[in-house]
């Protein structure tokens, strides 16, 4: 069972995390969603097409202009409380990495904190525990904030990702931390180069085997591109088929920029394995 804000999900339950970027050069919609009103559109629109997770980041994860804490929390924190005010039944996570915004983002009505950089600040985990919120534990294979692999190697890169990640949500229950409100996720293309994230996305079903829920973060990344030699705006069906295989090995939290096709792409993954119903059954009955 994986517990968030008010919900519950079962086992075999998909759930989406829609992104809403609260920054100016976002890599994917180069700030499209900086301003309030755009933003909540975005907020409104993932709702409405099946997001129960909205993940708010003041940061743009690779590397630019320096932002601190303070502009962090400005960028992230008003806008948390109004989304809580406006969604109360929506699940909010902030993706970052520091204690500081942790805990000023809880104090607005954060349920989730997305903390993609692999425990650099281990204060976070403080923060979740203080206030009972979700934790996300990833694999970035130990890179700084905002900065990108150069040559990295690993004797075997699931091995160290199930290291890091399970030592982290450990370490968070141990904190405080509701077990159930705990999720791995392997860190696709943090700290890893193309091979490395295929890798890991094969191998998913070893992570999923831990019994910890698996949150992917695929959309349009750069071993997509990779993969298939496409800009950031032509690389939506690689995400989607990298979305099918991930799901199909057990992934449930899937934290993207096209919620509607993903959804697609997941009930039709979750009724071939059983897990649902298709929606009309009408075909050879009439």
């Amino acid at each position: 069972m994986l517990r968030l804000g008010r919900r519950e999900f079962g086992a075999h339950e998909p759930v989406i995390m829609a992104i809403v970027n609260r920054t100016p050069d976002s890599f994917y919609d180069q700030g499209a969603t900086f301003r309030d009103e755009p933003a909540l559109a975005r907020v409104e629109q993932a709702v409405a097409e099946g997001a129960a997770i909205i993940d708010i980041g003041g940061v743009k994860a690779g590397p630019g202009e320096e932002v601190s804490a303070e502009e962090e929390a400005r960028r992230t924190v008003g806008f948390v409380a109004e989304v809580r005010r406006r969604f109360p039944d929506v699940i909010i996570s902030v993706d970052t990495w520091r204690a500081s915004v942790g805990e000023a983002v809880c104090e607005a009505g954060a349920d989730l904190l997305n903390d993609a950089w692999g425990g650099v600040d281990p204060g976070l985990a403080e923060v979740a525990a203080r206030y009972g919120v979700g934790l996300v534990c990833t694999h970035a294979g130990g890179a700084e904030p905002r900065t990108r692999p150069h040559r990295v190697e690993y004797d075997d890169v699931m091995a160290d990702i199930l290291r890091v990640t399970l030592g982290l949500a450990e370490r968070a229950v141990a904190l405080g931390v509701p077990r159930e409100s705990v999720l791995i996720d392997p860190g696709h293309d943090f700290g890893k180069n193309t091979r490395h994230s295929l890798e890991a996305t094969r191998r998913l079903g070893e992570m999923v085997e831990t019994g910890w829920p698996v949150l992917v973060s695929l959309s349009n990344k750069d071993f997509v591109g990779e993969t298939l030699d496409k800009p950031v705006k032509e690389r939506v069906l690689g995400t989607l088929a990298t979305t099918a295989v991930s799901a199909w090995l057990g992934a449930q939290v899937y934290r993207v920029h096209e919620v509607a096709e993903t959804k697609q792409v997941l009930d039709m993954v979750a009724t071939i394995a059983g897990h649902r119903e298709p929606a009309v059954a009408r075909r050879g009955l009439a």
